[in-house]
Order: structure tokens, then sequence, then C-alpha cells
């Protein structure tokens, strides 16, 4: 029982683990990217736009008061007697509160639009989440593919620097040429090159991985390890998830019914406007004659803007403008969205056709190569080039497969990037 739990754990483990690794890697990436923290402070800016909106149905009450200090001279009356100087400090204050009764319908448009907008900053922050996800899903692969290629051409030159030594012992036994030789030890020093560009692209690949990240990159990948993500089952049903979750097409969506507002709100600054204030001042040493006085003032005022020298026309006009424009560029993103999500699909059903091709390749490079290279050690009439071209093409077949891994996991997430739908909690 306890060899077998054993089992169990050593087979669970490294897919938890590398389970782990790719949420902790697209977490790292949420958690340190600075423009996320950036957009997410703009959406809380865009919030506060609603409230000002809101705050133009409200009334507004002003509080003011003035003191100074008077010296009246020279003072004389009408029979020219002089009188005497005067010294007075007169003081005001005064509270004012206004309504806004109608403005053509210009606070009311304002708030939609404030609306829109904030609306707009949690699509902006959506899109921009799902490129982060992207890019760090792409830089994890990618990193993995770095690893199986470096770990491969290692074991390329493993496997002919024991060529070479079996073939120094079988010259001196006189059972290959000296061309024979020489074929192994250029097949080694073009495998120690190769294995030295891969080692060169792991660093980078962990150096790019660390900038994208904002974290260290790990100690492995295993990409025979296949997220489980929530992929459509046909074109159909992806564009038509499409339509309603990508962020480019709603934000567009959204510019558009923005600018609708944007026209309502320039017709509304041709309509007439009222309001309502009310008025209280007190005056303290106003005169010699008085010294203190309370006024109150309720006044309703209706303003109609007739003409300010084509200014009103003109926004209207460009209002107008405005909105076509953002049809237009609705209607072109509509179709463009359409465009990237066949292409992304295409590439998703490609990419998982290729995987299958390379395993199936990879197995037989495998078995020829294992049934050529013990031939040739049995003294059989292989050749070295034979083993060679074996040899290279195992390395290509593990390469390629590899990369047809990386390519599929990528094509995943970047078909749910295209409509719209790459969530971490669609990640399992």
């Amino acid at each position: 029982m306890k060899i077998f739990l054993l089992l169990i754990l050593i087979f669970l483990l490294p897919s938890k683990v590398f389970s782990e690794d790719i949420i902790k890697t697209l977490s790292d990436a949420f958690k340190n990217n600075s423009k996320l923290n950036a957009q997410r402070a703009s959406l809380e800016a865009s919030k506060q736009d609603i409230n000002i909106s809101r705050g133009e149905f409200l009334p507004s009450i002003t509080l003011s008061g003035d003191m100074a200090t008077q010296k009246d001279t020279e003072r004389v009356n009408q029979s020219g007697v002089p009188l005497r100087d005067v010294e007075s400090t007169p003081e005001t204050n005064s509270v004012i509160v206004e309504q806004k009764v109608f403005d053509g319908f210009g606070n009311y448009n304002n708030l939609k639009k404030s609306k829109l907008q904030f609306e707009q900053a949690k699509f902006q922050l959506n899109k921009l989440e799902q490129e982060v996800l992207l890019n760090a899903a792409k830089a994890y692969y990618s990193l993995g593919y770095s690893f199986k290629n470096s770990e491969y051409n290692e074991l390329n030159v493993d496997l002919f620097e024991r060529q070479v030594e079996s073939d120094r012992a079988r010259l001196d036994r006189g059972e290959i040429s000296l061309t024979d030789f020489a074929q192994s030890e250029s097949s080694l020093a073009g495998a120690k090159a190769q294995l030295i560009t891969a080692e060169n692209e792991l660093v980078s690949g962990k150096k790019n991985f660390q900038k994208i990240i904002g974290s260290m990159a790990p100690e492995d990948i295993d990409l025979e390890l296949s997220t489980n993500l929530v992929i459509p089952n046909s074109l159909n049903a992806a564009t038509a998830k499409a339509e309603q979750l990508n962020p480019k097409l709603n934000l567009a969506k959204l510019d558009l019914e923005i600018a609708e507002r944007e026209l309502f709100v320039a017709r509304g600054d041709l309509a007439p406007s009222a309001k309502v204030s009310y008025s209280k001042k007190t005056n303290k040493d106003l005169s010699s004659a008085v010294d203190e006085r309370e006024q109150e003032e309720v006044k309703a005022t209706i303003t109609w803007p007739i003409f300010k020298g084509g200014k009103n026309l003109s926004s209207v006009k460009k209002a107008k403008f405005k909105k076509e424009e953002k049809q237009l560029i609705f209607d072109d993103i509509t179709e463009q969205v359409q465009i990237d999500t066949a292409n992304a699909w295409s590439t998703y059903n490609a990419s998982e056709s290729v995987l299958e091709a390379t395993r199936v390749q990879l197995k037989a490079a495998e078995i020829a190569n294992e049934g050529i290279s013990l031939e040739y050690e049995s003294g059989n009439e292989r050749t070295t080039l034979e083993v060679i071209q074996s040899r290279t093409l195992l390395l290509d077949a593990r390469t390629s497969f590899a990369k047809a891994q990386k390519d599929f996991a990528i094509a995943q997430f970047n078909l749910l990037a295209s409509i719209g739908d790459l969530r971490i909690d669609n990640i399992k």
C-alpha cells in the first residue's frame, strides 16, 4: 500500500509543481506590471468623474465675506462747511444658493458620458490584463522550449562524444577509415556549436522572462503539462463570443456611444437654460447713516444663446463628424476582430495537428536512431554517415516536438486573447 501511494505521489507531484509554476508566473506578471497598476489607478480616477457629473444636478452653496478699513477725509457739506474725518470698517457676509433647473439636458448627457468613460476604463484595464497574460504565457513557454532545446543539444553532444571515443577505438582496430573518424569529429564540433547557441538562447530566455514577469525564472518547465483552457468548440462559437467579449470591439463601441453623447451635449448648448438662486447678504458699518443691513433675494434666470459667432453650430457639426468617424472605426474593428479570431482559430487547429505529427516523428526518429546505432556498434554495414544522419534527425525531431508543444500552448492563449476571454480563472 505504501509503495502504491508513493508511486501516486511521484506521478502527481511534477504536474502539481509545474501547474503552480504557470499560475505563479501569470500572478507575478499581474502583480508586478507597472502598466497594469497605472491603468488600475486610471480606473479609479474615471469612477470619480461620475461623482463630478452627478454633482451638476445638486445645488451649489457659496459663502463669502469681506472686511475693509476706510477713512473719509476732507469732507464738506453742501454749504462748504468742513466736516470731521470718519473712519469705518465695513463688513459684508453673504450666502448664495443656486440650482440649475434645465440646461438642455447637458447635465444628463455628461453623466451618461462619464458612466460610458468608466466602462471604457474597465475595458482598457481588461485589454491590458489580457495582453499581460498573453505576453507572460509566451515568455513562460518560450523559456520552456529553450530549456528543452538546450537539454537535447547537450544530449546530442554527449552522444557524439561517445561516438568519437568509440570510432577512435574502431579506427585503431582498422574497422573504419580515417574519413569516417573525421566525420564523427566534425559532427561533434557542430553539435558543440549548436549547444553554445542553445545555451545562449536559454540565457536570453531567462532574462526575457524576468523582464516580462518581474520575478526569477524557474529552473525547469515541463512542456508535457498542457494547460486546460476553456476553448470554444467551433469557429462560429469563437466569433460569437468575441463579438461579446473582445475588449477592442467593446472599446470601439463605447467610443461610438460617447461620441453620440457629445453630439447631444453640443446640441444642448443651443437650447435655453434656467436656474434659480437665493442669496442673503449682511452689511455692517455700511455708512455713517446705516450701521447694518440685510438683503435677501430670490431670482430665476433664463438664458437662450441665440448666436455666438457660429461657434455653437460648428460644435454640433464637429460632433456629427466625430460620430461618423467613430462609426467607421467601429465597423472596421468589428471586421478586424472577426479576421483575428479566424486566424487565431486556424493557428490553434494547425498547431494541434503539428503537435501530433511531431509526436509521431519523434517516436519514429528514436526507434530509427536506436536501431542504426546498435547495428553500427555491432559491426554491421551501417556507415558513420548514417549514424550521424540518424542522430541529426533525432535532434531535429526532439526540438521540433518541443517547439510544437510551445506553439500549441501559446496558440490556446492567443485564441482566448483574440476572443477576449483570457483570464487567470480560465487556466487550470
